[in-house]
């Protein structure tokens, strides 16, 4: 099962899309999550943006490309013949995954069913991982509301594309 490369790298783009509208102090939650955040002028002005928004992708790419895995059910059906030989359809197990493959064929590759699987990720993955931080940092609902929320959109989307293009 190959990997839509070129699908993953533009998926990486998706949150910094998203937290330029979603983080945006004029038609956003800018300006609350500055405030939960504790996030000033100062602070905003002394940063290398360069460096954030390009880790930013790096990051956002590697969350692409897990959520390939996540979201394409053909990944998992390649994954139980890890380690056997199924390129030679004359084979056993050749064979076997192409009557497999041949039955499901694009089953569940759409835009609406990554999407799905995509905000069930975020829900069940970056809410915990940003709410457990938070609740140690001492922030408040508001705080993993605002993060968690834009993490769980950029997740549902990046699944609908990902799946869909994969």
């Amino acid at each position: 099962m190959n990997i839509n490369i070129i699908t993953v790298l533009i998926t990486g783009l998706i949150p910094l899309i998203i937290g330029f509208i979603w983080y945006n102090p004029k038609i956003g939650f800018g300006k609350a999550w500055m405030k939960v955040a504790e996030m000033t002028d100062e602070k905003m002005k002394g940063a290398n943006m360069a460096l954030i928004f390009g880790l930013t992708y790096v990051f956002s790419f590697f969350l692409a490309f897990a959520l390939v895995f996540m979201t394409t059910h053909q990944h998992h059906v390649t994954s139980l013949f890890f380690m056997q030989p199924i390129e030679d359809p004359s084979t056993e197990m050749g064979a076997i995954y192409k009557a497999v493959m041949d039955h499901l064929g694009n089953s569940y590759r759409t835009f609406k069913h990554g999407s799905l699987h995509g905000t069930i990720g975020g829900f069940m993955t970056a809410l915990p991982v940003i709410a457990i931080n938070a609740l140690f940092e001492r922030k408040g609902f508001k705080y993993i509301a605002i993060n968690a929320g834009y993490w769980i959109l950029c997740m549902g989307i990046m699944g609908g594309i990902v799946c869909a293009f994969a």
